[in-house]
């Protein structure tokens, strides 16, 4: 038998969830069964999409039920083995969940090399954020050679390679986000040609200014008012890629809806969102050039790595919302 410390989830939040949100139960598990392996958790990602995960409301998934051990995306490895795909000290990826332990029976668990990269860029860059930039730029921005790409959340796991990605395809890259530390961040190290300062600038104004002849694909992980903003500043024949709308995660009614949304027809500009698993059967396309362009130096992986238990999960979580976090959020078991 092997112990093992678990989140649930107690209770569905209003707002930024909270202490009462999560219970920290400790549970037995069994030796794995036949066609079972134990994975001991040595990475979990930490995503803005869990807070979605919360609501009880249709979507890509199924909302976490109460009681229920919190879905994450994780990185752990193999400490027994009765699976014939599987050997002990494998490191492998899979959805297992907030958790110190799990027994799985292999499926969606795929194995990952780590002599190509740590395991919290198998997280970041070369898992699911990486597979979002990677594709939402490239086949719903419809990223051409020249563009003016704007992205919002510049600094955060996904648009950090949003941008990197623009840049190494030949555009011309501005990103959003707040604060100086982090607009300074995108230009002078991860090679943005501009970055707009949200807490500080005017958005629309510094939009205009950067990008004059207009914007002709806007990525937006943030949604509100920096939707409009850019969408005030399109180019004819524009693309709006909706990921993700971070600034109304914790909303407790639903924000108003973007107001400049004619700018979609003034510009004949399209506004398309996409979930990445959609692309799921192409993942391994998009693994392999990032590497490339990782080992080429075109594109550096940023990690924001937090020490600590399980029990450390929901303060984790809400660094996500106030901004704490440079590159991908992980916590560290």
């Amino acid at each position: 038998m092997t112990k093992t410390q678990q989140i649930r989830l107690a209770r569905r939040p209003s707002g930024l969830p909270g202490d009462d949100t999560w219970s920290l139960t400790t549970e037995e598990l069994p030796g794995p069964a036949e066609g079972q392996l134990l994975v001991k958790i040595d990475f979990i990602s930490i995503d803005p999409a869990m807070r979605g995960w919360l609501r009880d409301q249709r979507s890509y998934v199924p909302p976490v039920g109460i009681g229920e051990v919190m879905r994450s995306l994780d990185i752990g490895t193999v400490v027994e083995s009765a699976h014939p795909d599987f050997a002990v000290g494998d490191t492998v990826s899979g959805t297992f969940g907030v958790t110190e332990y799990t027994i799985s029976d292999g499926s969606d668990v795929s194995k990952v090399d780590l002599t190509i990269a740590p395991g919290p860029t198998w997280l970041g860059t070369l898992g699911m954020p990486g597979m979002t930039a990677y594709f939402g730029l490239l086949e719903v921005g419809k990223l051409q050679a020249g563009d003016t790409v704007v992205v919002s959340a510049a600094a955060g796991a996904v648009g950090s390679v949003v941008g990197q990605i623009a840049k190494a395809k030949g555009a011309e890259v501005i990103g959003i986000a707040g604060g100086p530390e982090k607009t300074r961040l995108l230009t002078e190290e991860l090679g943005f040609d501009a970055a707009v300062d949200y807490r500080n600038d005017n958005v629309a104004k510094r939009l205009r200014e950067l990008a004059p002849q207009g914007i002709d694909v806007f990525f937006d992980n943030v949604g509100g008012d920096i939707l409009d903003a850019a969408l005030m500043n399109l180019r004819r024949g524009a693309r709006v890629v909706l990921c993700g709308a971070i600034s109304a995660y914790n909303a407790e009614q639903l924000p108003p809806g973007p107001s400049r949304y004619m700018s979609l027809l003034v510009f004949r500009a399209s506004m398309t969102g996409f979930v990445v698993f959609d692309y799921a059967d192409r993942y391994g396309e998009a693994v392999a050039q990032i590497a490339q362009w990782l080992a080429e130096g075109k594109l550096e992986s940023r990690e924001h790595v937090v020490e600590g238990g399980v029990a450390r999960f929901g303060e984790t979580l809400n660094m996500l919302f106030s901004g704490a976090n440079n590159g991908k959020l992980v916590l560290a078991l």
